[in-house]
């Protein structure tokens, strides 16, 4: 059955004549009477009692009517639809990431495409890094924002793109007489204990980070070791101790925390993207477009 033919029929029944319905078609009479007699034919029967003025329907044509109408609009929604899918603006997009890069990237990433796509569906799922290449192997991701501290190399079945660079800064409590300085000095550190984290046997972070203290001539004392980064900086800020973050995570945070440079220290953390290599998803490269757009401008 046709779709055109259909569409005919409706607008000569909703226009109550073929010469209205040719006009609001923008076509000739005679293209819809063509179109409305190959539909009877199709059908073996007449849809329009011709022998009254104005046309009336056919037992057949009422009955055909609601339910072409009804297909007419289903297509029509389908026909959307996926054009929204084929241009990124409808679907479902699966976010991991690791919870630094909630204070950077990803909540204004997430804005923008959620006020430029309003369709998608967009899941959040915190994982670390070294858990993410598995998440998006599984499917239960598409692409994940990570944060490494030195060297990393990714697996050859995924893509890493760069985003920004982080200076290392030491966390630690406003109160503290330290807190008055615009530079820390290694030795500054020296009787204050180390707030570590994530606690996790798996994650790199953490050790990173007491690298980049030794090779700055600081000997951390690990007191504690948070699970995450926000328990991390409840503790400093509870003067328990420092912690050591990227100038990202200290960018509008907690007042009763200062952060602050630590002369030496030469690494710095590194926020990337990751995806499957060769996974072609509309909704991931404007992500990605959005993610890369947004760091250029930090």
């Amino acid at each position: 059955m046709n779709l055109k033919s259909l569409r005919y029929f409706c607008e000569v029944v909703d226009a109550n004549s073929a010469s209205s319905a040719a006009s609001r078609l923008h076509v000739v009479p005679t293209a819809v009477s063509m179109q409305i007699a190959q539909l009877e034919e199709l059908l073996g029967s007449k849809l329009f009692d011709r022998s009254t003025r104005p046309m009336k329907l056919t037992p057949l044509g009422r009955f055909l009517y609601p339910k072409a109408k009804l297909l007419l609009s289903d297509s029509q929604r389908m026909l959307e639809e996926a054009k929204d899918l084929s241009l990124g603006r409808s679907g479902w997009l699966s976010i991991g990431f690791t919870r630094s890069t909630i204070f950077s990237v990803l909540p204004n990433a997430v804005r923008s495409l959620s006020a430029s796509a309003p369709k998608v569906r967009i899941d959040l799922t915190e994982i670390l890094t070294e858990h993410q290449g598995e998440a998006l192997r599984s499917g239960s991701i598409h692409v994940g924002l990570a944060r490494t501290i030195g060297p990393f190399s990714p697996d050859e079945d995924l893509e890493c793109v760069p985003l920004f660079t982080d200076q290392l800064l030491v966390a630690l409590p406003s109160e503290n007489t330290l807190a008055r300085r615009k530079v820390l000095k290694p030795r500054d550190l020296g009787q204050m204990s180390f707030i570590s984290y994530p606690k996790d046997p798996n994650s790199s972070f953490a050790r990173h980070t007491i690298q980049a203290l030794e090779q700055a001539g600081v000997k951390p004392r690990v007191a504690y070791e948070a699970k995450e980064i926000h328990t991390a900086l409840c503790l400093v800020a509870a003067g328990l101790g420092f912690a050591l973050v990227g100038k990202s995570v200290a960018d509008n945070n907690r007042s009763d925390v200062r952060f602050l440079p630590l002369s030496g220290v030469k690494m710095t953390a590194n926020v990337f993207a990751m995806h499957l290599k060769g996974a072609r998803h509309q909704l991931v490269d404007s992500f990605l477009d959005i993610a890369r757009l947004q760091s250029m401008a930090r």
